[in-house]
């Protein structure tokens, strides 16, 4: 059976890549459907959604458009969240396989190099470095890159340990590839699906990160943002209820879609374990 065959059997995970496919195409429409700032004030503030003056999810304390900013922060909450994730494994995965790979004293050094990262509280690092970098969308990619990688180098050690002595590996050390090639070519190819599975969700995580760093003030103050919006409104909750409730409902959404296609890339690159389950 195919992977899109065991991926389709998961109807979970196709609701899932159903919903971040609309959410994607909802980011790639936002200039097109917007095309204005969405910091643009539009209308008289507090108007509710379906109004009459034909804003359809009301504006905000300030009169902008609050469909315009929830599309243009779409954008925002992905490209963070696919960024920051790709730097995350550019940085676990090398640290993770050497340390599998070796093992002895540059194991323990790079595991005692990732627990320095895992002593301190995800979310209260990202705080501190975002604060000291200022804020900005470069900063919050980095602060939540170097929060999210320990996972990523822990789960590549691991796959390593369990793959470095298999038979294939052996052979290429009796045909003379160097550790590099073996890393690269031998092992890595096969460590990749549980890897994937991991991005998935860690896309997921940045974006929770991100939204709740903007909801503290600490988001890039050029670009608007999910989780700037339920910041602004948090003030005004019980005059406007709509201008957190259409965000929160966004954040929960994305994140709720990429936790039900990791489930289904799981049950798809591992599908004995799958039929176990």
């Amino acid at each position: 059976m195919s992977f899109f065959a065991r991926f389709a059997q998961n109807r979970g995970a196709l609701i899932g890549l159903i919903i971040l496919l609309l959410i994607i195409v909802m980011a790639i429409l936002a200039p097109l459907l917007f095309p204005e700032s969405p910091w643009r004030m539009v209308q008289r503030p507090f108007l509710p959604p379906l109004s009459q003056e034909g804003f359809l999810l009301g504006t905000d304390t300030m009169g902008r458009n609050v469909a315009a900013g929830l599309m243009h922060g779409a954008w925002v909450s992905l490209l963070i969240g696919l960024v920051s994730t790709s730097v995350a494994l550019l940085i676990g995965v090398p640290l993770g396989a050497i340390a599998g790979y070796y093992g002895g004293l540059v194991d323990d050094f790079l595991m005692r190099f990732t627990e320095f990262f895992q002593t301190i509280p995800n979310f209260a690092l990202a705080i501190v470095l975002v604060a000291i970098m200022q804020p900005s969308i470069t900063s919050i990619v980095l602060a939540i890159a170097l929060v999210s990688w320990p996972p990523v180098a822990r789960l590549v050690r691991a796959e390593f340990m369990s793959l470095r002595h298999r038979e294939y590996v052996e052979a290429a050390r009796l045909v003379g590839q160097t550790n590099s090639t073996i890393i690269l070519r031998q092992i890595l190819p096969n460590t990749l699906s549980p890897i994937i599975v991991l991005a998935s969700l860690m896309v997921a995580t940045a974006i929770l990160l991100e939204s709740a760093l903007s909801f503290l003030g600490l988001g890039d103050p050029n670009v608007m943002s999910w989780g700037y919006m339920i910041g602004a409104a948090r003030t005004v909750i019980r005059q406007a209820w709509w201008l957190s409730f259409f965000p929160g409902v966004a954040i929960l959404l994305t994140v709720l879609a990429l936790n039900l296609v990791g489930e289904g890339l799981d049950d798809a690159l591992n599908p004995k374990l799958s039929r176990e389950r």
